[in-house]
């Protein structure tokens, strides 16, 4: 199967990416979202972003333009039921996607490839909510999606090989790299990425070093272009909290437990850079 029309559930920071980078790879792309006030939000910031691009000479107008008109905002879910390939990306919660999916099964077309962006649901079970369980699988891209290269091919135990290669292939298309993973909580890169962050809290609870020099540690000593506190600060910490208590629940090993200062700075609403304060001040920024 090729993909020739795509479909992206979710206009907020990876919807918008994904729809973004399908369109600029010259495929007709529907995105969809709860409310008009959203979808005018994301559309609103793919202008932006692509407009940044071509005052910086990496995007001609007319190419621009060209991506915008392959780009169609709705919020009619029924409207993705042309699409050869459907991309979720809302909300990290395992209910609302298995809904989602199985509303998807209902809608499009026998052939139609449905896969997730999540980053710690289980796509199996999402698989389990539709009738053709042998075309679902995970589809990981990283934020920010325009810029970052990597997406994690999630496989489940039930994806056929034909979906595989075909997403596979959608993935190279878009300039990314792909990589192969089986459906497996975090993946790949936050099976190893939210331990390390995790244990990074730890060591400033125990009074081992400051923040300053845990994330000077790091950068300097492993070459890393940021931080743990840094990142955790822009991937939010509510954001790191969930994805961790979800793969706690699914292994159920202690280095995957939420740190206590994390879960109390989360309940005080130091949130990261969305909220001007986590474990750097933003306020004045």
């Amino acid at each position: 199967m090729t993909i020739k029309t795509v479909g992206v559930i979710g206009c907020g920071l990876m919807g918008s990416g994904i729809a973004q980078v399908s369109a600029q790879a010259g495929f007709p792309t529907v995105v969809v979202e709860v409310s008009q006030e959203l979808l005018d939000r994301g559309i609103g910031g793919i202008s932006r972003s692509l407009g940044g691009l071509v005052a910086k000479g990496r995007l001609g107008a007319p190419e621009r333009d060209a991506l915008l008109e392959r780009l169609r905002g709705t919020t009619r879910l029924e409207e993705l039921a042309a699409c050869d390939l459907v991309v979720e990306a809302i909300t990290e919660n395992q209910d609302v996607k298995n809904e989602t999916f199985a509303r998807l099964d209902r809608l499009c077309p026998a052939q139609t490839i449905l896969a997730s962006n999540t980053s710690s649901c289980n796509v199996t079970a999402m698989a389990a909510a539709t009738k053709r369980p042998s075309q679902v699988l995970g589809l990981h891209f990283f934020n920010p999606v325009p810029l970052m290269k990597l997406v994690e091919v999630g496989r489940t135990i039930l994806t056929d090989d034909a979906t595989f290669k075909t997403a596979w292939e959608w993935v190279q298309a878009l300039g990314k790299a792909p990589v192969a993973t089986k459906d497996s909580t975090g993946f790949i890169v936050n099976r190893l990425l939210v331990p390390y962050l995790l244990e990074a809290i730890r060591l400033l609870e125990s009074g081992i070093a400051s923040k300053e020099d845990i994330d000077q540690a790091m950068k300097l000593g492993c070459g890393h272009p940021m931080g743990p506190f840094t990142l955790l600060d822009l991937v939010g910490l509510d954001t790191a909290m969930y994805v961790a208590e979800v793969m706690f629940d699914e292994f159920r090993e202690a280095r995957l437990a939420p740190p206590p200062l994390l879960k109390r700075m989360v309940l005080a609403g130091q949130l990261g850079r969305k909220s001007g304060r986590g474990f750097y001040d933003y306020t004045q920024k």
